[in-house]
């Protein structure tokens, strides 16, 4: 986190889109993906790093975010 204490924790264990076709095109499948597999260890992003990837995304240079927090 930063020093405002802004920022996510990303978990596919979480996510609504988990085993879905969705995680083949998601930015934490593509920054976590080791063999073909996503480890079961949840990312986290301060703002900043959140900025980042979102500017990322949108100049098409990483998948989109696609985490959807399952209620």
């Amino acid at each position: 986190m930063n020093k405002n204490g802004w920022g996510i924790t990303i978990s596919c264990d979480d996510c609504r889109m988990q085993s879905t076709s969705a995680c083949d095109d998601c930015v934490v499948s593509f920054l976590l993906r080791d063999d073909e597999q996503v480890e079961q260890t949840p990312l986290v992003l301060d703002l900043d790093q959140v900025r980042v990837v979102r500017l990322l995304g949108k100049a098409g240079l990483v998948p989109d975010l696609r985490y959807d927090v399952a209620s």
